[in-house]
Order: C-alpha cells, then structure tokens, then sequence
C-alpha cells in the first residue's frame, strides 16, 4: 500500500491557486476554479482569474464586484476596469459606494484665452482619512498611451523637451491636489511653508523631504505612495489632450496662478496682498480631474534629470539611472510666465532648491513601487 495516497496522480484535476500543481494536472475550471484563486496569495494569479470570471454571467460578475475590497489595490483597479463601462444598475452602485465620483467642468479656451467649450465631466476617487478631520483625495488615473514632450510646432519648446516620444502609462492614482500644509503636517508633524494657508499647498520642501513624507504616509496608510514619474505626471497632466496647456493653447490667470508680467517677488496682487501660491482647487481641472497642474507650485517628480529624452523609458515608469543630482520639477509656479507653465515643460533643480515655489503631488502606484 502507497504512503503516498493523499498526493495527486499525475492526471488528478487539482484546485487553482495551490503553492503547487504536478506536472499535466488539470487546473479546476468554472466558478470553483476561480473562486479558488481569487484566494491565491499571488496578486497576479487574481487578476488573471478576474478576466476568467466575466464568462461566468451573474456569478462571475459577483467575483469581480467582490473584488473591489480585495487588500491589493492593483487588484481593486483590475475590477474596476472590468466594471466601469457596464451598465447595471446593481454594478453603478458597487461602484458609487467603493469609487465615489465628484463631478467638474471641463473647459477648454482658444488661442486668445477667451473660452470655446464647457462640458461637465466626472471622476473617481477614494479619500484617505489622515485623521483630524483632514483627507487626502486620489484620482483614478485610467492607463493610456501618449506623445510625451512637445512638437517641432510648438515654438515655445525647448531641447529638453524632446524627441517627443509615445509612451504607454499604466493606470494609477493620483492625488487631487498638490499635498496642503494640513496634509503635511498630519504626517510629518511641522510645517515649512512660507506662504501660510488651511489649503495651500506645501512649499519650501526639498525631493528628499518629499520622498520622506511618501514613505511615512505609505507606512500610516499601508498603501504605497510615492511620488510621480515624469512621464506619469505629463501623462496626467494633458488628460488626452495634445495642446501645450490641457485647457488649450494658452492660459488666463481665470485659469491657473503664474505670473506674467513681474518677476519681483513680492509682486503685490489683488487687493495688494503679496503675490505668492493659492488654495488648492481655486481654478478649473483638467478632463481627469486633477488641479492646479499648471502653475501654483513647481512639482517635484521621482526621476533623475536628463537634459533630453534620449534613451528614456516607455512605459511610464521613472527614469532613475544616471549621475546628475538634479531633479525634475513639473507644472510651473506662480511666479513664472505661462510658456513655462506648459504640459511639456520640464526643469531641473538640485535638491537644496527647495524655496517658496516648490511642492509636490503623490502616486498611489499599482505598476510601479
């Protein structure tokens, strides 16, 4: 008699999302089949079996609801993906109730500023609780490829900003805003901003200061935060669109917070206060629903500088090789004139460069950590 009778046959069917399955057995099928690895401890393994599921009709629709609670986010976001474009009502709810939606208006202007369209526009987000009754929300980035620097017809362009390129961006969160002062000092416990405010962005933060905050709110939330890939934050920044600013082929001061006319800086402003950032969400979003991407503050983002893009990576990831200790900055500020304020546009600063001008906005990943 065998001391091994519980082991499987070589032709036994054995259940899916086991550490390990004998050579030539088959996998159990149907909904049990992916019952059994939506619990498997592999994120990968989930996914897979969520694109499984939908030939389940009802049942398989049941999963994949089920697997927007999943603790994986990259598995929250592959069942979001499978959903979002069904229409039952039943699905529409799930969805309400895991991904709220907050609605906008997008606008778009002509080359004169002067506004050709509004459309109303909608988003998804989830809200994470900093504590103190204070909040920080992430935009559902959807995945996407796009022409990442600026044309040879954009006469405002500049070497760094080429050879444009395609590149495939992997779907992510991003934050709402820029990180406030409140934000930052839930998690860090001080505040080094210059220019004070309930909802200003956070200034005078350094790349350093800013991967540290990632870090320590990655380890109070238990997600993975960080800061955005250049190519991410260009990406999320022109929202589809292909013209120099996401709002058109210009901008007014009704539609971002830059300085056109003074470099002084403390330029007085309406009402003679001093010139300097303001409240996240004081001008109109972009098609996802991210603000203050042009102007306000100069964004730090992940990468190393590289003076082109020669040699840069394509799929959306941060380009971190290399020797040059600058980092880049992303958006313009609000001391800067509008050429600068370009979805295109692109600095490079070393890492004491941490004045008035600088914040900073963050990734949730599910691709890239």
């Amino acid at each position: 008699m065998s001391n091994h009778q519980n082991e499987p046959r070589e032709y036994d069917a054995v259940l899916g999302g086991q550490s390990s399955i004998p050579v030539n057995a088959a996998v159990l099928g149907g909904i049990p089949g992916v019952k059994s690895r939506l619990a498997s401890p592999a994120v990968e393994v989930r996914i897979t079996a969520l694109s499984e599921a939908l030939k389940y009709g009802e049942a398989g629709l049941d999963l994949i609801i089920q697997a927007l609670h999943d603790e994986s986010m990259q598995v929250n976001l592959a069942a979001y993906s499978l959903l979002k474009d069904r229409n039952e009502e039943k699905i529409q709810q799930h969805l309400r109730n895991y991904f709220p939606i907050f609605e906008f208006d997008v606008i778009t202007v002509d080359a004169y500023g002067k506004e050709n369209s509004r459309t109303k526009s909608f988003a998804r987000f989830f809200a994470e609780d900093l504590g103190n009754s204070i909040v920080l929300e992430m935009v559902y980035i959807p995945g996407g490829t796009f022409m990442m620097g600026s044309p040879n017809s954009d006469a405002d362009r500049r070497d760094s900003e080429s050879p444009q390129h395609p590149v495939t961006v992997p779907t992510f969160y991003a934050g709402k805003y820029a990180i406030t002062q409140p934000q930052w000092e839930s998690v860090m416990g001080y505040n080094p901003s210059y220019f004070k405010g309930e909802k200003r962005p956070v200034v005078n933060v350094s790349p350093a200061m800013a991967v540290q905050f990632c870090n320590k709110l990655s380890q109070k939330t238990g997600k993975k935060y960080r800061l955005l890939s250049e190519a991410e934050w260009e990406y999320a920044c022109r929202a589809g669109t292909t013209t120099p600013f996401h709002f058109g082929e210009t901008i007014t001061p009704e539609l971002a917070n830059y300085e056109g006319y003074s470099y002084h800086l403390y330029t007085k402003g309406p009402g003679g206060q001093p010139r300097g950032t303001t409240d996240v969400g004081s001008f109109p979003p972009n098609a996802f629903g991210l603000y203050d991407m042009h102007g306000n503050v100069w964004e730090w983002c992940r990468d190393k500088w590289h003076d082109n893009y020669n040699g840069a990576p394509t799929d959306g990831s941060s380009w971190e090789t290399g020797t040059s200790k600058k980092s880049p900055v992303r958006g313009g500020t609000w001391l800067i004139n509008l050429k600068k304020c370009r979805s295109a546009t692109r600095d490079g600063l070393t890492p004491d460069f941490c004045l008035n001008l600088n914040g900073f906005r963050v990734a949730c990943a599910t691709a890239w950590t």
